[in-house]
């Protein structure tokens, strides 16, 4: 069907405002932006994590909690990340669209718990499970997306705080809770939350986007802009996140008694750190010399507490 609105100026969000109220249109780029680069930089993580589980058998001694999880890599079951989304709101429904197209998770491996899940329809189609019962889902989640609003949090962590499972990482989208702040309602150290700052730029208006959340991020532009290192159009993210992202790799080999060889060896082929011209990740990258030098090859990497790291 033709549409005939396309090109007609007239219906533009910023048509009708006036001189002075334009100037503030940066505050909406803002917006966008911390939108786009929060949904990317989650789906990167969780990209990781499920190439990590697609390099090795991570099922270690542990018992399969849903063979639903379970796929066949050659003659081994290598065990299925599985990432779940608390909250079913504008984050966390953008939050799902970009798990699904943009990292090669399937449905199954994602569940949603949402006040209404009724409103999900379109995920309970794809074959998402949608229901409302957050201990359900972390027990069942590697991965957990805070995406709820900040006023529920206290009585959302006071549920969660007895049931959450130590190798679960918690992925905070609140901005207005600090990292210290969650790790103590949640009684729970693996966490990783983002830290945005927004900078003086010209090119704010890079994230005017029109184009669903999925779509921005396959533009080579937003792309570019959104890169967690060399951000640009007036934001850029604090590098203890990209400290973090690393040591929730390594915790998640711990989690299962990856030995440190291995584990460093998996994370290198994950960043493609063995080919000419790179430098790969040695064991005193992620702890001391001394306890290096105690460290056999089959013996596992420390638990790393995630909220330390990211205050060191």
């Amino acid at each position: 069907m033709l549409d005939f609105t396309v090109n007609l100026n007239t219906l533009d969000f910023d048509c009708g405002l006036s001189e002075n109220e334009k100037e503030l249109l940066f505050l909406r780029a803002r917006a966008n932006g911390l939108t786009l680069s929060g949904c990317g930089h989650a789906s990167y993580l969780c990209k990781l994590a499920n190439s990590l589980r697609e390099c090795a058998d991570l099922t270690g001694q542990t018992k399969d909690r849903d063979s639903r999880s379970l796929i066949t890599n050659g003659s081994k079951k290598v065990k299925c990340l599985t990432v779940g989304v608390l909250g079913g709101g504008h984050i966390g429904k953008q939050m799902v669209q970009v798990l699904l197209e943009n990292t090669g998770l399937k449905p199954s491996q994602i569940n949603i718990s949402s006040k209404r899940p009724e409103t999900l329809e379109e995920f309970l189609k794809g074959g998402i499970m949608c229901y409302f019962d957050n201990r359900r889902l972390v027990a069942w989640a590697d991965v957990l997306f805070l995406c709820c609003l900040p006023s529920h949090l206290p009585k959302v962590c006071s549920e969660l705080q007895s049931h959450l499972p130590k190798h679960c990482l918690v992925y905070s989208f609140l901005s207005a809770v600090s990292v210290k702040r969650l790790a103590k309602l949640l009684d729970h150290n693996f966490i990783l939350k983002p830290q945005y700052e927004f900078v003086a730029c010209d090119s704010v208006n890079i994230w005017l986007s029109q184009s669903p959340v999925t779509v921005a991020l396959k533009d080579p532009e937003i792309i570019d802009a959104s890169c967690p290192l060399s951000m640009g159009g007036g934001l850029c993210l604090d590098t203890k996140w990209m400290i973090g992202l690393l040591y929730s790799l390594l915790n998640m080999c711990t989690a299962v008694n990856v030995g440190s060889t291995e584990a460093l060896r998996l994370i290198n082929e994950l960043f493609q750190l063995n080919g000419p011209g790179t430098v790969e990740f040695n064991l005193n990258h992620f702890v001391n010399s001394a306890y290096a030098s105690t460290l056999t090859p089959d013996e596992s990497f420390p638990w790393i507490n995630l909220v330390d790291a990211q205050f060191q």
